[in-house]
């Protein structure tokens, strides 16, 4: 049975799942959600809530894109994203809800804010970058010495930090000095997995709505 993804390669959230893909090596279908019909429509009646991606295994839906990532973890044992080591799994675990919440939430609270999705502060987003430039700097002294960010292994919290970093910085550039986070954002951009999905949202790079900078992808 194929899986198919609900998915669009520009959503930072997309991209996550599909690096899991990717790093697993797990075949799947994508199915592009750009508004046209019929995908659009089968979306909406398979999924009214509307948030992507969405995963189908057969007659199956799996929502949310961390929970996706587990799902695989299950369903194709071979290279796990989510550590057998209970108490090693609760940090990779925990580094998912970091990067999904206080670098991805805050990121997107200033984009939705220049499109008018959300009401405008009056501050150019203030409040959202002043969190980002928290999280950046906590992520540099977390990153001191460590490849990934949680176990010694590419995990589930990995395929999170990926795109987030990368929208973040494109939103509120990341302070040149925080060395550690440059170096882990690096990697990141550079692990193959990652490096795909992203080669895979190129023609679509137009749409970001701050404009997606040259030479920080």
């Amino acid at each position: 049975m194929t899986l198919k993804l609900y998915a669009h390669p520009l959503s930072s959230y997309c991209q996550k799942a599909k690096t899991a893909f990717y790093e697993k090596d797990v075949p799947f279908e994508e199915l592009m959600l750009d508004g046209s019909d019929p995908v659009a429509s089968e979306f909406a009646a398979l999924w009214p809530i509307g948030r992507f991606p969405a995963l189908t295994d057969g007659d199956r839906l799996v929502f949310d894109t961390t929970t996706i990532i587990e799902y695989l973890d299950v369903k194709y044992p071979g290279k796990s994203l989510v550590p057998a080591d209970p108490d090693v799994a609760v940090d990779v675990r925990m580094w998912d809800r970091f990067f999904d919440n206080y670098v991805n939430y805050p990121q997107q609270r200033v984009v939705y804010q220049a499109i008018n999705r959300e009401p405008d502060d009056g501050e150019g987003g203030a409040k959202w970058k002043a969190q980002l430039d928290t999280a950046y700097a906590y992520l540099d002294r977390r990153m001191a010495g460590r490849e990934w960010a949680a176990g010694d292994d590419f995990s589930l919290a990995d395929c999170s930090a990926a795109p987030a970093l990368l929208y973040a910085d494109w939103t509120h550039s990341i302070p040149k000095h925080f060395e550690n986070l440059w170096a882990y954002r690096d990697r990141l951009l550079a692990r193959p997995s990652y490096a795909r999905a992203l080669d895979e949202a190129r023609p679509f790079r137009h749409y970001f709505p701050l404009g997606a900078p040259e030479g920080r992808d």
